[in-house]
Order: C-alpha cells, then structure tokens, then sequence
C-alpha cells in the first residue's frame, strides 16, 4: 500500500511561522492571493501573532515597515507571485536605507512553470538586488531528509538578518506547488529546539568603539573650544550621553527632531534659521561631531561642510556623507563613543564664550521666531509644525512627511523633550506614507505608548489615499495634520518656480480635491480648521477622541514661500 505523501507545504510555512515567534515576532501582514495560500494559512492559524490584512501590495510593506521601524522587531510580509512582488518594491529600499528589519515573502511559481508563459509568473530571483541584506531562494518545499533543519534554519536566519546589524530586508521566495491548501495529510517532522528556543541563536550587536578611537575624539574636543555635536536621524545616541559629552565640551547641540536629541541645555533649535539669515559666519566650528545622517536642510549642511575637520560617526560603517566633506570616519556605537570619550576629556568651563554666543543667539532667534508666527492667524506651514509638536504629551510619537513638513521641523520645532519623532528618510519618499503611520500606530499600541500623530501634505495623502481603507476598523490610534495647499508646496522653494509657463502643470499639481470627502469616502472622519490658533486644540481633540482621524489645515503655496523668508528677515 503506497503512503500518503506528506503535505511539504503547509510543513514549511508551520515551521517558518513557529522561527519567526521564537526569535521574537509579533504581527505580520498580508496582501491577498492564491499562490501564497500555505503560508497565508500558517500565518492566520498561529494564535500568537497579529495577522494585517491589506487589499494593496504597497500599503501591506508600508504598514509593516511603520510597525517595525516603531517596535523594532522584525515584522513578515507576504505577497502572491508577479506583479504583487514588485509592489513591495519601494518599502523594500525605504527598508534598506533607513536599516528597518523586514521579512519580505514573495509566492512563487515552481521552477517548472517558470518562463514558460504561466499566469501572474515573473522572474523573482533577487527581485530586489542589493535593496535587501540577505536573499534565499527557499525552492519548493519537499518530504526529504533534512527538510525540517534546513527549514527551521531559514526561518532563523531570517529574522537575524533582518534584525542586524545593520537592520533591514531580507527576501525569500517561496515557490508552492499545487495544491496549495491543505490536504489533510501528515506534516513533516520538524521539531524545533527545546524551550522555544530558535533554531539558531543570534545577538544584534553593534561595534564598540576602540580606545584608540576614544581618546582621538577626547583629545580633538580638548583642541578645539569652538566644536559643535551634529545630529540627524539614526544618531541612536542617548538625550543623556549626548547632553553629558555637550557640557564637558563646552559646545552646542545642533539636533534635527529626528535625531531625538533636540532637548537638553546645549541644545540650540534655531541653528536653520541662523544659517539661513546669514548671520553666523564669525561663528563656524573648528571642529564637527557628526552622529547619524546629515541634517535635513540645505543651508544648515552646506555651512557645516566648510569647517576645517568633520568626523562621522556610524556603527555600521555607512559613509552619510553626500557632501565629501568629511575628514574623518569612526565605525562604532556612537553612544558608547560619547559615554566613554567624556571620561578623558579636560571638562570646560560651562560658561564658556563659544557655547555662551550660541546660547544667546538661540534666546534672541527662538523669541523673534515665535513672536513672529503667533502674530499670523491664518495658518502657516511652519507655525503648524511648531504648534503640533508643542502641544502633544510626553511619550507621544511623531511620523513626519518628507518634502516641507521635515524641513519644517527642522527650522521652526523648538528644543523638548518626550517626543519620539520618526520618518521615511531612508531615501526620503512619500510612497506609502499613510500606511506608515498607521503601522507606527500599531507598534506604538504594542508597547502602551503616548498618541501617535502624522505631519504630511496634501499630495502624500493622495498618493496612499488607499491606506486609509478600512483604516477605521483596525483599532488603531493616529491623526493625521495634513498641510492642504493644493499641489507640491515643495517646489515654490526650487528653481522651478521661476518657469511660470509649465510650473502649475508639471510641478504645482494642483489637485482641487475636497481632501475631507475623501477621507469619508474611506469612513476616516476629518476636520479643517483654517485659523492657526485652533490647529493645536483640534489636534488635541482629535487625539482624544482616539481612532484614526483627519485634521486638515489649509495653506497657500505662494503665501507660504513669503512667510518663510519673513521668518529669515526677522532673525535677520
């Protein structure tokens, strides 16, 4: 009598499902289809995960790349075969640049069918080329000796890679024969480790710094009064181990909100506008500690480029600097690095005249700033930014839009702290920012934190409007302040705005939506406020009232663009 084949397939999704909770998993999304049926079925049959599901490829990556950028764990997407894989594409890049750990799973057909003219069939085969830290090709699961280890080892290897360092994609294709449901037969012996343990063990662990490295920075800050702490996004340094190494310098922190170092006494969050206004050309540093990427704006990197020594600081050995400017390069924990670098270093005076002039011009901009935009009662971009992030509680998480609103955090958020700021600042696009947020929003529910809230435009909501779909039912928290000025605000800042003949049609854009009913027609309820001063009581109310809302702030384009350089004039 001829045995039961096992069912391989339905063996191998069991298996890698079970690898992915013991090295830490939690949620998981989905985008329907047929190819992908055994592992659909294991991911919706474990109890001890979340399962997401999304009608769109691209809202699916984008929502788990916002849970895992705001849990930081590695979180499973899984998509059918064809053109469905090729819609993850662009998560996969902002995964790949902003170090965010994904398991990407793309269905396959089986090499057989491949090339041959079968349906929903494309070459899959490191579909995403560099864009991921590690690619298998999983290859159709078989009843063969070895099966169960070579299974359980892929699925661990998964998330390790996923996790880093440095953190970021990993693909596997899977390829599923027919039939791609369960067929009632016997699994495949599997056994996992004992205790839940994965099969194999890995620790995410960053490089220290060297101690030769450490006392070269100690002994550069000891040489050079006039330095300055620089920070972007992924500094991953501590407010406290950057405050502590400031005040034994003796220098200012000049901190993008992304960084999350923008608080403490050395502090300064008018350093944009100063640059911009031109009025700290006797003030340039000797020497830059740089942590995490460049800062957002132009001006700010462009005045920092031309001091005399500027060093990196990376962990993963990442060259962030687009300029070339750099003169030096450190590979290590940039934390453990300003920790250990202040234990050698000869601790200034704190009311040193260098930290002093900053500290004043920071009073004197922050004032005139403030004044300046509170005086205005028709909304203004800047102001809005400003307000938002003013007014929410400690513990609260903001996921800010590329294009203007980051720009504008950058120039008009004053110094605090108890904010967690996040981004796509990867390689800075819009896509899939809705789904975004609402996947932060959902990591952030995970660890019982404070209200998440977006900052966008107007043209990114459009361009993942379908984010929103069924955005109500997910029982999540988030508001979304969407900055309404009909078309690219960014672009009346660019040289293009100079081309009045075709500057409306090929870079404006205008949309002249009703942003508000689209929002409804997604059951997503929305409010426009068109005075400045009730955008932060409306944004309050919004979150209070909790679920996913819409608070839409009406701005003009061109009136926008004169505002920002009466702000440089008066700090001028």
């Amino acid at each position: 009598m001829t045995a039961t084949p096992a069912d391989a397939n339905t063996s191998l999704a069991r298996v890698l499902v079970d690898e992915w909770v013991r090295g830490g998993v939690r949620e998981a999304v989905l985008a329907p289809g047929s190819r992908s049926a055994p592992l659909a079925l294991a991911l919706a049959a474990d109890d001890r995960l979340r399962l997401h599901m999304f009608l769109d490829e691209r809202s699916a990556s984008f929502f788990a790349l916002g849970v895992a950028k705001a849990s930081g764990r590695a979180v499973p997407v899984l998509c059918t075969s064809g053109t469905a894989a090729a819609n993850f594409h662009p998560a996969v890049l902002e995964a790949r640049h902003a170090r965010v750990p994904l398991i990407v799973c793309t269905a396959d057909r089986p090499p057989e069918l491949r090339d041959t003219g079968a349906g929903q069939t494309v070459d899959q085969l490191k579909l995403y080329g560099d864009a991921v830290r590690w690619f298998a090709e999983v290859g159709a699961p078989e009843d063969v000796p070895g099966a169960g280890q070579y299974w359980r080892s892929i699925g661990a290897r998964s998330w390790a890679v996923a996790l880093g360092p440095p953190a970021g994609p990993v693909h596997l294709n899977l390829a599923f024969r027919e039939p791609l449901v369960p067929t009632g037969a016997p699994v495949v012996a599997a056994p996992g480790r004992a205790g839940g343990a994965p099969w194999t063990q890995a620790a995410a662990r960053v490089a220290q710094p060297h101690p030769d490295d450490v006392l070269a920075l100690a002994q550069a800050v000891d040489a050079h009064a006039r330095g300055v702490l620089v920070a972007g996004w992924g500094a991953e340094v501590s407010p406290a181990a950057a405050a502590r190494f400031a005040k034994a310098a003796g220098w200012p922190v000049l901190a993008d909100p992304l960084s999350g170092l923008r608080c403490g006494p050395s502090a300064v969050s008018t350093y944009d506008p100063l640059m911009r206004a031109g009025v700290l050309g006797d003030e340039r540093p000797d020497f830059v500690v740089q942590i995490g990427a460049p800062l957002t704006n132009r001006p700010a990197r462009e005045w920092l480029d031309q001091s005399p020594f500027r060093l990196l600081v990376d962990p993963h050995g990442q060259w962030l600097d687009p300029d070339r400017s750099a003169t030096g390069r450190v590979v290590a924990d940039a934390d453990a690095l300003l920790r250990t670098a202040v234990d050698h270093v000869c601790w200034r005076s704190p009311d040193g005249q260098w930290l002093d002039r900053w500290r004043s011009a920071e009073a004197q901009a922050r004032s005139t700033i403030d004044a300046l935009l509170d005086s205005w009662a028709a909304p203004f971009e800047g102001r809005v930014v400003r307000d938002v992030a003013a007014c929410l509680p400690d513990s609260s998480t903001i996921v800010v839009g590329s294009s203007m609103p980051v720009r504008d955090a950058e120039s008009f958020v004053a110094a605090r702290d108890g904010l967690r700021w996040l981004a796509n600042r990867g390689v800075n696009g819009i896509d899939g920012f809705v789904s975004t947020i609402l996947g932060v929003a959902r990591g952030v529910a995970a660890t019982a934190a404070g209200p998440v809230v977006g900052l966008l435009g107007d043209l990114t909501l459009l361009h993942d409007a379908g984010g929103l779909l069924h955005a109500a039912e997910r029982g999540l928290n988030a508001t979304l302040v969407v900055l309404d000025n009909d078309g690219g605000g960014i672009f009346s800042f660019l040289p293009q705005a100079a081309l009045p003949d075709h500057f409306e049609t090929v870079f404006g854009t205008p949309h002249g939506l009703d942003l508000a009913a689209v929002a409804a027609a997604y059951g997503v309820p929305a409010t426009r406020v068109e005075k400045a001063a009730e955008v932060a009581p409306a944004v309050l109310g919004a979150v209070g009232e909790g679920g996913v809302r819409i608070v839409i702030v009406p701005t003009d384009r061109e009136e926008n663009v004169q505002r920002h350089r009466d702000v440089w004039d008066a700090v001028r």
